[in-house]
């Protein structure tokens, strides 16, 4: 990315691309990437914002340093560990708060990971639409040996690998390659690490040819559908979503392109 805009605020470094990328980068690299509260509230913030954002085609989610995330700060549980019920509870729920604004963000999401990614990490990478990874990466479901459990992750696991994978991850918290995670749906591209960037602007560059809106819209939709049975009101609500999608402009102007034999009006050079 050229013309960069960069903003810095505790736990973050915020880098606006000229093509609408927007590169949110864990900067605690001296405990790899580990988030505590302070990180929690920052993330939460910068996708709430990058939600609104017009100007925001893409968000890369990555880590400085050798790691991704190694995920929930050892100083930060051990202060759980003591701390009143009550306490916890508003914790974890502003834990869980912040994976739900990166999962739902109407923003494409590419997770870059490299070095490793820990419970809570791996929590982010699956919160995240797509993830790449360095072919040394290395995944771990952690937190059974702290003795506690992967809760407010384990929606987003078990969505992104499958009950059995997640259910196995869990209780063995053992490490697991950058193959292991892509047979197992973890993550959805693997390659050398010098490599790792060029993967992920070329995703970038397939998520930038596409509508915005249309994004925006197969998220809300695919946010809405299970895997099993196409039910009734299933079938109505993807025959509702696509008859009002397609009377957009913004469809309109990606058919007119097609047939001028032209690149969309979202498409930049």
């Amino acid at each position: 990315m050229s013309d960069q805009e960069e903003q810095i605020v505790e736990t973050l470094k915020i880098t606006r691309g000229e093509r609408g990328v927007v590169r949110v980068e864990m900067a605690r690299p001296k405990v790899f990437n580990a988030f505590n509260e302070t990180m929690i509230a920052e993330l939460t913030e910068a996708f709430e914002q990058l939600s609104v954002d017009p100007g925001a085609r893409a968000i890369v989610l990555a880590g400085e340093g050798k790691a991704f995330s190694a995920g929930a700060d050892l100083q930060w549980m051990q202060r759980a560990s003591t701390a009143s019920p009550e306490w916890n509870l508003a914790d974890a729920r502003r834990f869980a708060a912040m994976l739900h604004r990166i999962e739902s963000c109407p923003k494409p999401t590419v997770a870059r990971v490299q070095g490793v990614a820990l419970g809570g990490g791996v929590g982010l990478a699956c919160a995240c639409d797509i993830a790449v990874a360095a072919d040394d990466a290395k995944f771990a479901v952690s937190e059974a040996r702290f003795g506690i459990l992967p809760s407010v992750i384990g929606p987003y696991l078990t969505n992104a690998v499958g009950k059995r994978h997640a259910k196995r991850l869990a209780l063995t918290a053992s490490r697991i390659g950058a193959d292991e995670a892509l047979a197992i749906g973890l993550v959805q591209r693997v390659v050398a690490a010098a490599e790792l960037d060029a993967a992920v602007d070329a995703v970038l560059q397939e998520l930038l040819q596409n509508g915005p809106g249309a994004l925006g819209e197969i998220k809300a939709l695919f946010a809405q559908l299970e895997v099993g049975p196409v039910t009734p009101e299933v079938r109505e609500l993807t025959a509702q979503t696509i008859s009002r999608v397609r009377g957009t402009d913004e469809a309109r102007e990606g058919f007119v392109a097609f047939l001028d034999k032209r690149p969309a009006a979202w498409v930049q050079p």
